[in-house]
Formats: structure tokens, C-alpha cells, sequence
């Protein structure tokens, strides 16, 4: 007997990556803190250090 399988297009509710984060922990140390952070993309795309030019 196969398990049922999900059809084309419906993800499930949890994926394969998502379980074993659950098991091994983010960085593959159970019971660690996950370090990673988001960085909102306008924070990506904004320059840090703006250069006005000059006048020619």
C-alpha cells in the first residue's frame, strides 16, 4: 500500500524542509536557536551611502 499522493498544484501543509527544522533544529543542532535573520527587501535595495556628485 502507497500512501495517497497530493494532487498537482495543492502544497502540503507542511514540507519536507519544515519537518526536519522540527527534528534537527535550524542549523542541524536539535534544540538550537535559529540565527538566520530577514532583512526586509527595502532595506536590501536602499543604498547605505548615497553619493549627491557635483557639479560640473
Amino acid at each position: 500500500m502507497t500512501k495517497p499522493r497530493e494532487p498537482n498544484g495543492v502544497e502540503p501543509p507542511r514540507s519536507e524542509d519544515d519537518i526536519q527544522r522540527n527534528q534537527l533544529g535550524p542549523r542541524g543542532v536539535p534544540g538550537a536557536p535559529d540565527p538566520a535573520k530577514m532583512t526586509p527587501q527595502r532595506d536590501k535595495k536602499m543604498p547605505k551611502h548615497v553619493d549627491p556628485g557635483h557639479a560640473a
